[in-house]
């Protein structure tokens, strides 16, 4: 037998009930009354349109992390982080569990303080590996501090 690609298209048809065709496009597609859906492509992008209008990939947070970082810092929850370090006030890193495909990923953030006005920023581009990340918390002024709730996802 040759090294066809075979393809599955997967219908909840409103008249027929579920219907099963395949053709050699080498994709996964998902469809309601034969509206595409969802569909993994043959890279093994994962696509939805999930009210958007359209089926465009689905980038993944890869990682998060909710930390108090006062005191003795902890996780308080978390994916795909094994571990954080405090490396001075308002300087932290955070170890993934599984590494990053690649340095390229966003931080996104939210931090909790009865004061207000703090972010969370990643210094330099030397601090963003596949590994980890090294982040800081601080005023918009720049002084660095410790904050009771720091909220972090990772998106590749």
């Amino acid at each position: 037998m040759g090294d066809t690609i075979m393809a599955i298209t997967i219908n909840a048809d409103t008249s027929n009930g579920l219907k099963l065709t395949s053709d050699t496009s080498g994709q996964i597609d998902f469809q309601s009354a034969g509206s595409t859906k969802a569909l993994i492509d043959t890279s093994g992008n994962l696509k939805f349109n999930s009210g958007y209008g359209s089926v465009v990939t689905g980038f993944g947070v890869r990682a998060w992390i909710s930390l108090n970082g006062t005191g003795t810092i902890a996780i308080l929850n978390s994916g795909n982080v094994s571990s954080i370090t405090d490396n001075g006030t308002g300087d932290y890193t955070i170890t993934f569990a599984a590494a990053m495909p690649d340095a390229n990923y966003v931080m996104g953030n939210a931090m909790l303080n009865a004061n207000g006005g703090y972010i969370a920023s990643i210094e330099s581009a030397s601090n963003k590996a596949v590994g980890s990340c090294r982040i800081k918390s601080h005023r918009v002024t720049n002084s660095f501090q410790d904050l009771a709730l720091i909220d972090l996802t990772f998106t590749r």
